[in-house]
C-alpha cells in the first residue's frame, strides 16, 4: 500500500515557519495576560476599572470597552463591504483581496461581541436578560440582534460559500487538513450548474449584506444620537456618521493586512500597486466625508448650540481633552493628504498607502474616545461638577489582550484556509449535457426546500419580533416587557434560518445516488 504524497497547499495554508509561529506564540501570552486581567475584573467587579457612574461619582459609565466595541464593529464593516460589492460590481482588481475582508469582518465582529461581554458586570446575568426581555423599541436591540445574530451570521455564511470550491480543490491534496477541506466542500463538484447557482446565491446574498450593515451600523450610532439629555452626543449626524468613519477604519486596517500578507506570503505579483490604489481611493474619499461631518457638526454645536453643547465642545477643543481631539483631527488630515496626494500626481506607493491606513486606524480610535466618553464626564444637564476617567491596568492590558486575540485568530484563519482565491491553472470542470440536464430537472427539490427554510425564518423572525414589542402604553407593566419569555431569542432563531437559506439552497443534495464530477487539481 503506497502512502500518499505530501503536497504543499496554496498561499502557505499548513506551514507554519518559524516566524509564524514566535508571532502566534507571543499574541497567545498577550492574550493570556489579558485574561489574566479580566479574571481579577470578574473577581474584583467593576471596581477594578476606571469606570463610575455619571454626576454625582463624577465619572464615566462608557469608557475604552464601549469605544472600542463600536472600533471593532466599525472595522467590520469595510471588510464584508468590500467583499460584497466585489460580488455585485465584479470588481476584478479588489478580487484577490476579497477573502482578507472577510475574515477580517469576522474577527472584528468576534473581538466586538466580546468587548460587550467583558464591559458588563455579570457577563451571565446580561446575556440571558438581552434574550429574555430585549425590547424592539430600543436601539439596543438592533444594534445586538442585527450586529451579532444577523451580521455575523451573514458574513460566516457568505464565506463558507464563497470558499467551498476552494476546499474541494484543496481536499485533492493529501495532508493534514483533507478531512477539514472536505467537510468544508460538503461535496462541491465545479459542475457548470453548481456554479450558476453559487454565483446567484453569492449576488443576491451580497445585496442583501448592504442593507443589513447600513442599518446595524445606524442603530449603533443611534444608540448615542437619539438620547437628547446627553449634549454631544444627540445629533442626527451619528448615525451617518459612524457609517463613513466604520469606512474609515476598515479600509485603513485592510490596507495594512494586505501590506503584512503580501510580504509575508510573498504575494507581490497579485497583490500589485493596483489593489492599493483602489484601497486608497475609497479610504481618502472615506476620510474627506467624514472630515466634513466633524466641521458641520462643530460649527453647528459652536453656533447653535446649547450652554451644555457649548461645554462639551470647550473640553474638547481646548479642555483635558484637547491633545487627543486634535491629535485625531491631525491624523485624520495627514491620512487624506498623503492619499489625495497620490491621487492628484497619479503615482501611489505601498509604503505611503500602507502609513495613510495606519495613521487612519489610530485616528478613528481617538475619534471613538472623543465621541464616548467627553459626554459623560461634561455633558451632563445637571449642575454636577466635571467628571474624570482614567482608565486602569486591567482595562488596557484587556484591551491588549483582545488585540493579540485578533492577531492571533486571523493567523489561524491564514494557516487552515487560502486567503485569496485559488486558481489550479487548468480548465475548469464542467458538467458533460447529459448530467447537467439531471441536475436541472432535479432543481425544483431544492427551490422548494430553499423556499421552505426561508419563509420559515421570516416566519419565526416576525414572530418573535412581534411578541417581544407588544404595542401600548410603556407604564402599563403588560407593555413593558415581550409578551412571552425569550421572544427575543425567537427572533435571533428566525433571522439565522432565514440567513442559511442559501446554505439550503446550494447544499441541497441532488438526485440520490447521482455521481457528481469532481473538482479538477
Amino acid at each position: 500500500m503506497t502512502t500518499p504524497v505530501m503536497q504543499k497547499l496554496p498561499y502557505g495554508v499548513g506551514q507554519w515557519g518559524r516566524g509564524w509561529f514566535i508571532i502566534a506564540v507571543i499574541a497567545a501570552l498577550i492574550t493570556g495576560f489579558g485574561l489574566f486581567a479580566y479574571s481579577r475584573q470578574l473577581i474584583e467587579g467593576l471596581a477594578a476599572t476606571g469606570l463610575g457612574d455619571i454626576g454625582t461619582a463624577g465619572g464615566s459609565a462608557w469608557g475604552l470597552y464601549i469605544a472600542f466595541d463600536v472600533y471593532f464593529v466599525g472595522v467590520s464593516f469595510a471588510g464584508i463591504t468590500i467583499a460584497a460589492l466585489i460580488r455585485l460590481m465584479n470588481l476584478e482588481r479588489l478580487k484577490p483581496v476579497a477573502r482578507m475582508a472577510e475574515g477580517l469582518t469576522i474577527v472584528s465582529l468576534v473581538l466586538a461581541a466580546l468587548m460587550v461581554i467583558i464591559d458588563l458586570g455579570q457577563p451571565g446575568r446580561g446575556i440571558i436578560n438581552l434574550l429574555r426581555y430585549a425590547r424592539p423599541q430600543s436601539p439596543f436591540f438592533g444594534t445586538f440582534t442585527l450586529v451579532i445574530s444577523a451580521y455575523l451570521f451573514a458574513s460566516l455564511v457568505f464565506l463558507y460559500l464563497e470558499g467551498r470550491r476552494d476546499a474541494a480543490l484543496c481536499a485533492q491534496k493529501p495532508g493534514k487538513l483533507q478531512g477539514f477541506f472536505r467537510l468544508w466542500a460538503a461535496g462541491y463538484g465545479d459542475t457548470r450548474e453548481e456554479r450558476e447557482r453559487h454565483n446567484r446565491t453569492a449576488w443576491w446574498l451580497a445585496l442583501f449584506i448592504l442593507p443589513l450593515l447600513v442599518t446595524a451600523h445606524s442603530t449603533l450610532g443611534m444608540i448615542f444620537g437619539i438620547q437628547p439629555g446627553r449634549p454631544g452626543w444627540y445629533s442626527a449626524l451619528q448615525a451617518p456618521s459612524f457609517v463613513v468613519l466604520a469606512g474609515v477604519s476598515g479600509v485603513g486596517l485592510l490596507i495594512v493586512i494586505v501590506a503584512i500578507l503580501r510580504k509575508a506570503l510573498r504575494l507581490e505579483d497579485k497583490l500589485d500597486i493596483q489593489v492599493f490604489r483602489w484601497l486608497g481611493n475609497f479610504l481618502w474619499i472615506l476620510t474627506a466625508v467624514y472630515l466634513y461631518f466633524i466641521i458641520v457638526d462643530f460649527l453647528t454645536a459652536n453656533y447653535s448650540g446649547g450652554s451644555r453643547e457649548a461645554t462639551i465642545y470647550g473640553a474638547l477643543t481646548n479642555g483635558p481633552y484637547a491633545w487627543l481631539f486634535w491629535l485625531t483631527v491631525s491624523m485624520f488630515i495627514l491620512s487624506f493628504i498623503l492619499m489625495f496626494g497620490q491621487f492628484a500626481r497619479r503615482r501611489y506607493s505601498i509604503t505611503l498607502v500602507t502609513i495613510a491606513g495606519v495613521l487612519a486606524n489610530f485616528a478613528a480610535i481617538g475619534k471613538r474616545d472623543v465621541i464616548v466618553i467627553p459626554s459623560q464626564t461634561h455633558g451632563t444637564m445637571l449642575p454636577y461638577e466635571a467628571g474624570t476617567y482614567t482608565p486602569t491596568w486591567v482595562e488596557l492590558t484587556i484591551i491588549l489582550g483582545l488585540f493579540a486575540l485578533g492577531a492571533l485568530l486571523y493567523i489561524v484563519f491564514t494557516k487552515v484556509f487560502p486567503v485569496m482565491e485559488v486558481h489550479d491553472g487548468k480548465n475548469e470542470t464542467v458538467a458533460p449535457a447529459e448530467e447537467t440536464g439531471k441536475l436541472q430537472n432535479n432543481g425544483t427539490a431544492r427551490k422548494r426546500m430553499f423556499v421552505v427554510t426561508l419563509l420559515s425564518g421570516i416566519a419565526l423572525a416576525v414572530a418573535g419580533f412581534l411578541l417581544a414589542a407588544p404595542i401600548g402604553p410603556t407604564a402599563d407593566p403588560m407593555y413593558s416587557d415581550p409578551r412571552i419569555p425569550f421572544a427575543p431569542l425567537i427572533f435571533v432563531i428566525g433571522i439565522i434560518v432565514t440567513i442559511l437559506s442559501p446554505v439550503v439552497y446550494e447544499l441541497f443534495p441532488d438526485k440520490r445516488g447521482e455521481k457528481r464530477e469532481a473538482v479538477k487539481a
